[in-house]
């Protein structure tokens, strides 16, 4: 019997950190791309995705890729927001043609790995229902809805909040 799409598609996944001009470049075009479909970029992604390694990695926070051979397929950040012990989940996406497929869960699992390494008490995220299947899949990886006051988040497009205690 054959293995479920979702098992097989990720066998020659890797997720490893930002390493380069070329990682900088996908995290950028990435992230633009899922933003400018659904919603608009704010002035804080201009500077995230404009510097992810000053903005995000220098400041206690990590910067994930999702490969599969030479080509990137996802990224996702952990953003330190200056609390000790909270880190934001940010930036997640995966490129069309590998979504549904498997990338995302492993993303969000080893963003999480890396959030206990960094010492994280709590991991933190913003989102929206524009953003079919994001929240489903949040859900089932056992982040809760929290009140957005909870939270430090300063996105315009979250409408949806949600935590997951380490």
């Amino acid at each position: 019997m054959a293995a479920p799409l979702a098992d097989t598609a990720v066998d020659d996944l890797a997720i490893t950190p930002l390493v380069d001009d070329r990682d900088i470049k996908a995290f950028k075009e990435l992230n633009e791309a899922w933003i400018a479909q659904h919603f608009t970029l704010e002035a804080e992604d201009i500077a995230t995705l404009g510097d992810p390694r000053g903005r995000i990695v220098d400041r206690g926070g990590a910067v994930l890729m999702a490969r599969r051979g030479d080509a990137i397929v996802g990224t996702v950040a952990l953003v330190a927001d200056g609390r000790p012990g909270y880190l934001q989940l940010a930036k997640m996406t995966v490129v069309p043609s590998e979504r549904r497929r498997g990338v995302g869960r492993r993303l969000i699992t080893a963003a999480l790995d890396e959030a206990r390494r960094l010492e994280a008490r709590c991991v933190y995220l913003g989102s929206s229902p524009k953003l079919v299947g994001a929240v489903p899949l949040y859900e089932s990886m056992g982040f809760e809805h929290v009140a957005a006051s909870e939270l430090n988040l300063s996105y315009a497009r979250a409408e949806v909040f949600m935590a997951m205690k380490l």
